[in-house]
């Protein structure tokens, strides 16, 4: 299987990758480039087909590839909630696509950067 190297060492591309894919899990839609898009679509859509698994062994792969960040935190009561990325992708996306087998993200290309002319594309999941 090819990929794009995106101009770094593996370990930084692989932390890149890591950074995007949280960060599309926890809002939703970001902005990159057309090739980091491309890529990190590949990575979120494989989160969420762990997510529909639902087993140990998937929740152990996505944990070791999501960031472990704050995704919300709601206040019931006396209670405090916090939900992180993790459990965001196993309690509320893959219900979200249970019955979809796949394409689960949607890359829409945009004008390009201004300081490099760079193709710049909003890497969303599909409703």
């Amino acid at each position: 299987m090819s990929y794009r190297k995106l101009q770094r060492t593996s370990s930084q591309r692989r932390a890149l990758l890591r950074d995007l894919t949280t960060s599309l899990i926890l809002n939703g839609r970001i902005e990159t480039t057309e090739a980091r898009a491309k890529e990190v679509r590949k990575t979120a859509d494989q989160m969420i087909t762990l997510g529909k698994q639902g087993d140990l062994h998937a929740r152990r792969q996505a944990a070791a590839f999501i960031r472990n960040v704050v995704a919300d935190v709601k206040e019931d009561g006396d209670d405090v909630v916090v939900t992180s990325a993790l459990q965001k992708v196993f309690s509320e996306l893959a219900p979200k696509y249970a019955d979809r087998k796949g394409g689960y993200t949607r890359i829409m290309k945009t004008m390009p950067r201004r300081g490099d002319g760079a193709a710049m594309a909003i890497l969303e999941f599909v409703d």
